[in-house]
């Protein structure tokens, strides 16, 4: 599995791309909104030659899905979320404005994710881990054969999530972190949803957060 990272928005949005050798790709936590961004997107899933498959969002802040209807207008693929971040998707059209994105167009999902139940795609498996604690259903994606995980606002090279936001939990997602990305192996990599990617292990000895 190949992951291709975009950022994106004025809040620098980590957007993946995870596509393998059957050409089938996964788009997770599109932040494009401007133009030009859905444009570079679009360009770069062609050129590669990739047929998006399905659309993930790790949770639903609004940095994290200014893209989802363009990349389901385009594409016209399944939309999955954890449930319990139903209500914080439906909640950006409000506030949407006052942070600069007036157009920002809602999209909604066509089905949920369940922690425990893979999404499949290609010859690819990913494992859906429940890590609430930033947002009520904030989910993280491994991939186990090639040790990466889309890991949202978890955990981020020496920092965490921050809880402060409607349905966050500053012990709940150090439970989340502690439970559901420290378990697995020291050289997994973690790709954040800002910021540059870490992995487990480095985290687990040097994160300030989590000492």
């Amino acid at each position: 599995m190949t992951v291709s990272g975009f950022t994106f928005n004025a809040f620098s949005e980590n957007t993946y791309l995870l596509h393998d050798a059957t050409g089938q790709c996964v788009v997770i936590d599109p932040g494009c909104y401007e133009r030009a961004e859905q444009e570079a997107l679009r360009r770069f899933i062609e050129q590669q030659g990739l047929r998006v498959v399905l659309l993930l969002n790790t949770h639903c802040h609004i940095d994290h899905v200014l893209g989802n209807q363009f990349i389901l207008g385009t594409y016209q693929v399944p939309f999955l979320i954890h449930e319990a971040d139903l209500a914080t998707l439906r909640a950006v059209p409000a506030y949407a404005p006052s942070y600069g994105f007036a157009r920002y167009v809602p999209a909604e999902p066509t089905g949920f994710l369940t922690p425990g139940e893979p999404v499949r795609f290609g010859n690819t498996e990913l494992a859906v881990h429940f890590a609430p604690g930033h947002a009520p259903g904030h989910v993280v994606f491994y991939h186990a054969s090639s040790s990466t995980v889309i890991g949202g606002d978890v955990l981020f090279q020496g920092s965490i999530g921050r809880t402060d936001l409607p349905g966050g939990d500053h012990a709940t997602l150090i439970s989340s972190i502690k439970t559901e990305l420290f378990t697995l192996p020291d050289d997994t990599v973690v790709y954040p949803g800002h910021g540059p990617a870490t992995t487990v292990g480095q985290e687990r000895r040097t994160n300030p957060f989590l000492q």
